[in-house]
C-alpha cells in the first residue's frame, strides 16, 4: 500500500500539475490535505520532493508554486525527447519488433477522446503512446530516463491542446505518420514523423 507521501506526491504530479489553470498558481497544502486524505506532512514531503525535480518553486513566505514551463525547458523538453525517441525508432526498424498493434490501440483509443473536456486524458494517452515506443526498446535505464520526463510532456502536451483549436486533430495525424513509417520498416520516414511532431508541439507551445 502507497505511502501518504507517495500519494501525494503521484496526485499533485499527475493530478495538480498537468493542470493548466494551475500553472503558476500557489498551492494550499490544507486543501491538498484535505482533498487527498492525508495530513500535512506527507503533503510537505512531497512538495519537497517535486521541487528538487524542479517541478514546483518554494517561495519563503508564501509556500510552494507550480512552476510554469519556461521556453527554454520546453525547448529542451522537445530536444530530449527527440533524441530518445528517434534512438528508439531506429532500434525498432533495424530489429523488426516495432509494436505497431500496441501503438495502433492506442491510436485509436485517441481517436475516441477528441473534445476539449477530455484533453487530459487524451494527453495521457498519447505520452502511453510515445511511451511504448520507447518501451519497446527494452532498455530498463532508458525506459526510467524517459519516463522521468512523463509530467513536463503531459503539461506541455495539454497547455499544447488549450492554445491551439485544432491541434488534437494535428495530433493524430502526426501519430499516424509515424506509425505508419514504423509498420513500412522505414527508420529515415519514422525520425522524420517524430521530429515533425515535436517541432509542431513546440511551435505551438511557444506561440501561446
Amino acid at each position: 500500500m502507497a505511502s501518504g507521501r507517495e500519494r501525494a506526491y503521484a496526485y499533485l504530479k499527475d493530478t495538480v500539475l498537468t493542470d493548466p489553470e494551475m500553472q503558476g498558481a500557489f498551492l494550499s497544502e490544507q486543501e491538498l490535505a484535505d482533498r487527498i486524505g492525508v495530513s500535512r506532512t506527507p503533503i510537505r514531503e512531497a512538495l519537497l520532493q517535486l521541487a528538487a525535480e524542479d517541478l514546483v518553486e518554494l517561495v519563503p513566505k508564501r509556500g510552494a508554486r507550480v512552476a510554469p514551463l519556461t521556453g527554454r525547458e520546453i525547448r529542451e523538453l522537445m530536444e530530449l525527447r527527440g533524441i530518445v525517441e528517434r534512438y528508439a525508432a531506429q532500434q525498432l526498424v533495424s530489429g523488426g519488433r516495432a509494436p505497431g498493434a500496441e501503438l495502433r490501440s492506442l491510436l485509436e483509443r485517441q481517436h475516441e477522446l477528441t473534445g476539449a473536456e477530455q484533453a487530459r486524458e487524451f494527453i495521457a494517452v498519447d505520452h502511453q503512446f510515445h511511451s511504448a515506443l520507447v518501451s519497446a526498446v527494452g532498455n530498463t535505464l532508458l525506459d526510467r530516463h524517459y519516463d522521468g520526463l512523463r509530467s513536463r510532456q503531459v503539461r506541455a502536451g495539454v497547455v499544447a491542446l488549450f492554445n491551439q483549436q485544432g491541434r488534437q486533430e494535428a495530433v493524430l495525424e502526426e501519430h499516424e505518420a509515424i506509425l505508419d513509417a514504423l509498420s513500412a520498416g522505414d527508420a529515415q520516414a519514422a525520425c522524420a514523423a517524430i521530429d515533425h511532431h515535436l517541432e509542431s508541439t513546440l511551435k505551438v507551445l511557444l506561440a501561446g
